[in-house]
C-alpha cells in the first residue's frame, strides 16, 4: 500500500501488500513483491527489484536495474548503483540432486544487510549473507563475499578493502598514528584493530 505521498510509475509492479513510505517514488517497470517495506523519501529506479519481505530504510536509492533479493535489509541512506545486485542463495541450483525442480521449501534464503550511508557501486554483487558496514563504499564491479566494516572502501573481486572512506564517500587521508581527515568535511577519524571509527 503506497502512503498518500508516494508516487508510483502505472507500469511499476507493487504487490498490494508492500508498504511504500510517503514521499518515495517508485519508477517504471520496477517491482515491489508483496510484504516488502520502502521507507520514506526512496527512489527506487526504472526495472529495480525489491523481493518479498524486504526492508528498505528512509531517502534509500535502488538505481536502475537493482535487484535487492529477500531477506535484504537496508539502512537508512543506502545507495545501490545500476545493475547492482544483493544475493539470497547460499549454495544455488534450479533443481535437487534428485533432479526436480527446486521449489520454495527446498532451500533457506539469508540476506545481506547494508549499514546506514553505505553505498554499492554499479554491477557489485554482494553473495549472501555478507554484511555491509556504515557508510561503507563497494566500487563498482566488485564482487563482496565477505563482510564489509564501517567507513571501509573495498574493491575487486573478490573484494578487499583498499582504504578508507568517510560520510561524504571521499577517501580518508592518513594523518599518522591511526589518525584519518576527510577532505571534505574535517571531520577526523581512528583506526584501531583494522576498524574505523569517528572522533
Amino acid at each position: 500500500m503506497a502512503q498518500p505521498g508516494a508516487q508510483v510509475a502505472p507500469s511499476a509492479d507493487v504487490d498490494e501488500r508492500a508498504t511504500i513510505g510517503d514521499g518515495s517514488k517508485v519508477w517504471h517497470l520496477a517491482q515491489v513483491r508483496e510484504d516488502a517495506q520502502v521507507g520514506r523519501d526512496c527512489v527506487i529506479g526504472r526495472g529495480a527489484y525489491v523481493g518479498p519481505g524486504v526492508r528498505l530504510g528512509d531517502n534509500v536509492k535502488l538505481q536502475n536495474y537493482a535487484l535487492v533479493y529477500e531477506p535484504a535489509q537496508l539502512a537508512d541512506g543506502v545507495f545501490v548503483g545500476p545493475a547492482a545486485v544483493l544475493t539470497n542463495d547460499e549454495y544455488p541450483r534450479a533443481v535437487t540432486p534428485e533432479g526436480r525442480l527446486k521449489g520454495g521449501d527446498d532451500w533457506t534464503a539469508v540476506g545481506v544487510v547494508v549499514g546506514e550511508g553505505a553505498a554499492i557501486g554499479a554491477r557489485a554483487v554482494c553473495v549472501a549473507p555478507v554484511k555491509i558496514g556504515r557508510w561503507a563504499l563497494v566500487a563498482a564491479g566488485a564482487v563482496v563475499t565477505k563482510d564489509v566494516p564501517d567507513f571501509a572502501l573495498v574493491v575487486g573481486v573478490p573484494a578487499r578493502r583498499v582504504g578508507w572512506v568517510g560520510r561524504a564517500g571521499e577517501p580518508l587521508v592518513a594523518k599518522g598514528e591511526g589518525r584519518f581527515v576527510c577532505p571534505r568535511t574535517g571531520t577526523e577519524y581512528h583506526e584501531s584493530a583494522g576498524l574505523l571509527t569517528e572522533v
